[in-house]
């Protein structure tokens, strides 16, 4: 599944949500929306890397564990959504779709599990495609090495 991919599942899945602010929203706008504040990686796709991170450092390291193994994906709070996200992406988010800030993070919080679980599960998880791109779990470990140096 490429980010596009990602992205227009997510949008899809906040159309279908409980909020009605959101049900009517144009699926392309949502994808781009997304696309504005979680297309931020090295390589212009979805930053995983911070995004983990930043999870772990907001203790929350249970829940995104939960969405990086096979079992069922653990809900994260719209407090940690603004605290993984930071206030300006998520009203960004909220401003280019015109919701409130609450039904933003409501609706970021209902698809993040599902778009990380997506990412990095399945044989063209995004992960992988990351992997083929510096040599490998080798390369991509000589890179972090590098780093902490």
């Amino acid at each position: 599944m490429d980010l596009t991919d990602l992205f227009k599942m997510g949008a899809s899945m906040i159309q279908g949500n409980s909020d009605d602010a959101t049900t009517g929203l144009d699926s392309d706008a949502i994808a781009g929306a997304l696309g504005n504040i979680f297309g931020s990686g090295p390589d212009g796709g979805l930053d995983l890397a911070s995004l983990v991170s930043g999870l772990s450092e907001n203790g929350l390291g249970e829940v995104v564990g939960s969405w990086l193994g096979s079992g069922e994906n653990m809900p994260i709070s719209l407090d940690s959504i603004t605290d993984l996200l930071g206030g300006d992406k998520v009203a960004e988010f909220a401003d280019t779709l015109g919701l409130s800030e609450e039904s933003a993070k409501g609706a970021l919080a209902d698809i993040l599990p599902n778009v990380v679980d997506q990412a990095t599960s399945g044989g063209n998880s995004l992960v992988d495609d990351l992997l083929s791109n510096v040599g490998g779990v080798d390369g991509a470990m000589s890179m972090l090495g590098k780093m902490f140096r």
